[in-house]
């Protein structure tokens, strides 16, 4: 029986490292504090190039799977090199591909410009067999959870079906909405947090939400948003915030641990999927509310060492 299903798409993630881009800070916009900048027209040399599965519900299955927990990856690739490659990269990492779905289409695509300055990165996606996902809620079966990740395409109905498939199995919800999601300004998406077990979000993801609904929202208090997000009925809130770590809400108490500082940083990519993998896991396996943040902060930290999302990813016994 597999534990989790993780749900959304999956991808080849290619990364260029550079240290030609010039950062501009712009700390009045509070959603969008920090960008890069090249030459219009200019020309740049890449000397070295990667090459990782990628996809926060791929990167998510891989984490928990390294971490001896059951998870299969429903999602969709195209038929063709791309989706071989994909396909083999899920078998590589023990998830599941029962239910994934080939399409008469090109696989999805990403390329992501990482600073190496700084380990951050701008991602350019290309999402074509994701869009054409059309999700089954009856192929949802046999599992204690449910991970919701990046779904493109009508993810409200997407949404719809795995709360209707799982409210009545009494199977738990794990959610972590994406940029496209928030960005819609759909209150509908703070209505699906009640029906979730945990639900994941970086801070800028968390200040957007409560703005759609709060105007007025003045505080960037970490402890403030948790208690707001909290007030959607979802049993677990967590939020990363980079650098200054992480906090989690449970009803009970709010917790913070620090982040673990990394010498050298070779890419940001995948360490929200890596803090969420660490702790989905330890939370699945009854650890407290600390140590769901611990470990998820432990494996964030040892992913942002490699480029892409899952080579760093720690094993079950890595963390002993």
């Amino acid at each position: 029986m597999t534990k989790i299903i993780c749900v959304g798409s999956s991808t080849q993630d290619i990364f260029l490292p550079t240290s030609e881009g010039k950062i501009i800070e712009t700390p009045e916009e509070i959603t969008s504090k920090r960008k890069i900048a090249f030459e219009l027209g200019a020309k740049y040399k890449i000397s070295e190039r990667f090459e990782s599965l990628g996809g926060c519900s791929a990167n998510v299955a891989a984490g928990l799977s390294r971490q001896g927990i059951a998870a299969s990856h429903y999602t969709a690739v195209g038929k063709d090199m791309i989706g071989e490659w994909i396909i083999q990269k899920h078998r590589e990492e023990k998830i599941g591909t029962e239910l994934l779905e080939v399409c008469d289409c090109k696989s999805d695509l990403s390329m992501i410009l990482v600073d190496k300055n700084n380990g951050d990165r701008t991602i350019f996606h290309h999402k074509v067999a994701n869009e054409k996902f059309e999700f089954n809620p009856d192929k949802i079966i046999n599992t204690e959870w449910i991970y919701v990740g990046d779904i493109f395409g009508d993810w409200e109905k997407v949404i719809l079906g795995i709360i209707d498939r799982a409210v009545p199995e009494k199977t738990l919800i794990a959610f972590n909405p994406r940029q496209s999601m928030i960005a819609g300004g759909d209150k509908k998406l703070l209505d699906f947090f009640g029906a979730c077990e945990v639900v994941f979000l970086n801070k800028d993801e968390a200040i957007e939400i409560l703005l759609e609904c709060n105007s007025k929202l003045d505080s960037e208090d970490e402890e403030y948003l948790l208690t707001e997000l909290k007030k959607t009925g979802a049993a677990v809130i967590a939020i990363t915030d980079g650098e200054r770590g992480a906090w989690a809400i449970d009803g009970k108490e709010i917790v913070h641990v620090d982040a673990i500082r990394v010498d050298k940083v070779a890419d940001m990519t995948g360490a929200g999927d890596a803090f969420a993998s660490g702790f989905l896991a330890a939370y699945i396996k009854g650890e407290s509310l600390e140590d769901c943040v611990r470990l998820g902060i432990k494996n964030g930290a040892s992913v942002v060492k490699f480029y892409g999302g899952i080579e760093g990813l720690l094993r079950e016994s890595e963390i002993k």
